[in-house]
C-alpha cells in the first residue's frame, strides 16, 4: 500500500500538517467527527474549519472572540451544523484553558468504557443541544463509534500513518473502525458474521484480529478498507 498516496486522499491528511499536540488533536477531532459522506466532502469541510481557525485550531480555540465565530454561523456538513461546531468549539476551549488533552477524558478500563465516558464528560454543561449529542456515539447503546475508533486509532498507533501521540491507551485496547467496506472484507476473510453494524460487531471482529497479532490487532483495519475499495473498483 502506497501510504502517502492514501493519506493525502483521506482526512487524515488534515491533521498531517500540523505540529503539536494541541493542533492534531482538535484538527483530527474535526476531521473525524465529519467523517461521514464522500472523502472529498469530509476534507474540503474540514479544511474549512481549518481555514476559520487561521490554520491555527489550538490557538482560535482557547483565544477566540464572539465576533470570530461569526463564520461558523454558516458551518453546514450533512447533519453536522452551526450549533452544533459551535457547542464542539466551546467544550474544546473549556477543556484546553484548563491544560487538558482530550486524552485525559478517555478514561476507562477499557475502550468501550473509555468512549462512554468520553461522550457523557462531553455532553455533562447546561448549554448542550439535544441535536449534538448524536455526534459524539455511546457504545453503551450499542452503536459502532466507528469515527471515535479511527479517531482512537490515529491519536494511539505509532507507525507512518497514525501518530502515536497518546500513551495511556494500549494499542491491544484498539477497537476496528467499522464502516461498510471494512466489514465488506471482514465477511470476506470470515472474519465477522454478525450483520448488524453495531458495537456487538465491533467487538467480534476486533477479537478475531486479536488472534492475528495480539499486540496491534487495529493495523489489519487500512488493509481491509483498501481491499473491499478495489473490489468496488
Amino acid at each position: 500500500m502506497n501510504h502517502q498516496d492514501f493519506i493525502e486522499h483521506d482526512p487524515i491528511s488534515i491533521p498531517k500538517r500540523f505540529k503539536s499536540k494541541e493542533d492534531i488533536e482538535i484538527s483530527a477531532f474535526f476531521a473525524a467527527t465529519l467523517a461521514w459522506g464522500q472523502r472529498k466532502t469530509i476534507i474540503n469541510n474540514t479544511n474549512k474549519i481549518m481555514h476559520w481557525m487561521g490554520e491555527e485550531p489550538h490557538r482560535f480555540t482557547v483565544e477566540h472572540s464572539a465576533n470570530d465565530l461569526k463564520v461558523f454561523e454558516k458551518f453546514v456538513h450533512r447533519t453536522f451544523n452551526a450549533t452544533d461546531v459551535l457547542y464542539f468549539i466551546e467544550v474544546l476551549k473549556r477543556w484546553y484553558e484548563q491544560g487538558e488533552s482530550l486524552e485525559n477524558y478517555f478514561e476507562g478500563n477499557c475502550v468501550k468504557d473509555r468512549i462512554t465516558h468520553f461522550h457523557h464528560a462531553f455532553f455533562d454543561n447546561d448549554f448542550v443541544s439535544e441535536r449534538t449529542k448524536k455526534h459524539i456515539a455511546n457504545p453503551a447503546k450499542n452503536s459502532s463509534a466507528k469515527r471515535l475508533n479511527m479517531y482512537l486509532r490515529w491519536m494511539v498507533r505509532n507507525n507512518d500513518i497514525d501518530f502515536g501521540l497518546w500513551k495511556s491507551i494500549h494499542t491491544s485496547e484498539l477497537k476496528c473502525p467499522l464502516d461498510v467496506h471494512v466489514q465488506r472484507a471482514a465477511f470476506h476473510f470470515n472474519l465477522l458474521t454478525r450483520t448488524q453494524q453495531d458495537w456487538k460487531a465491533v467487538e467480534e471482529l476486533s477479537n478475531n484480529l486479536l488472534v492475528l497479532d495480539p499486540i496491534d490487532p487495529i493495523k489489519y483495519d487500512l488493509a481491509l478498507f483498501k481491499w473491499s475499495e478495489r473490489k468496488m473498483d
